[in-house]
C-alpha cells in the first residue's frame, strides 16, 4: 500500500513537472510570435533578447544558439550573433584567437582596432573584446566560408557560467553591428537568475 502511494506521488510530481516545462515552452513561444525576442538560459542565468532578433537553427553542431539581425541600409549582410558551448581556452587565449580573426586598416595595429575590458554577466565576471577591420574567418565557418570581409566588427566575450564555458559572438557589417551594439549590451546586463 505504501509503495503504490510513493508511485502515485512520482507520477503526480512529474506529470506536474511536464506540464510546467510545457507552459514554459509554449509561452516563449508566444513571446517570440508577439515579437517579444527568445530568452537564453546560460547555467540558469536568464535575458530575453531584443525582439529584431530572430533566432535561428543552428548551423553547426558547435553553436548552442544563434540569432540573424537584419542589415542596416547600406551594409551587404546580416550580422549573426552566435553562442558556443564549453569550446575552451582561456579568456587571454580567446581573445588573441579573435584579434588574429581581423586584419587592421593600413596603418594600425591589432590593438588599435580591439578593446579589451572586463564585464559583468549575471554577477559573474566576463572578457569582452569589439574588433574592427577585415574579417578573416576560418575555412569552417559556415556563413563566411573563410572568405575576407571588409570594414566588419565583432563584439565577442568569454564567459565562464557557473557550470559552463560560454563564448558569445556578434558579428556582421560595422554599420549593422554598431546599430545592434546597445541592444547587446543591455541583453548582456539584463542576465538574472530566474
Amino acid at each position: 500500500m505504501q509503495r503504490s502511494l510513493w508511485f502515485v506521488v512520482l507520477v503526480c510530481g512529474g506529470l506536474a513537472c511536464n506540464s510546467n516545462a510545457a507552459d514554459s515552452r509554449r509561452k516563449d513561444e508566444d513571446n517570440k510570435a508577439q515579437g517579444k525576442g527568445s530568452v537564453v538560459n546560460l547555467d540558469g542565468l536568464r535575458s530575453r533578447t531584443p525582439p529584431e532578433w530572430k533566432e535561428e537553427e543552428t548551423a553547426s553542431r558547435m553553436r548552442l544558439m544563434q540569432f540573424r539581425l537584419p542589415r542596416v541600409e547600406g551594409d551587404p549582410n546580416d550580422a549573426e550573433l552566435v553562442i558556443y558551448k564549453n569550446l575552451g581556452g582561456s579568456a587571454q587565449e580567446n581573445v588573441k584567437r579573435w584579434k588574429g580573426q581581423f586584419l587592421p586598416p593600413s596603418g594600425k595595429s591589432i590593438d588599435d582596432v580591439a578593446t579589451v575590458k572586463e564585464i559583468k554577466i549575471g554577477g559573474e565576471g566576463a572578457t569582452s573584446v569589439d574588433i574592427s577591420g577585415t574579417y578573416n574567418p576560418p575555412p569552417f565557418d559556415p556563413t563566411y566560408k573563410g572568405e575576407r570581409q571588409a570594414d566588419f566588427r565583432m563584439l565577442a566575450v568569454h564567459f565562464k557560467g557557473p557550470e559552463n564555458l560560454y563564448h558569445i559572438k556578434l558579428i556582421g557589417p560595422a554599420k549593422t553591428v554598431e546599430h545592434y551594439k546597445q541592444g547587446f549590451d543591455d541583453w548582456l546586463k539584463g542576465f538574472k537568475k530566474s
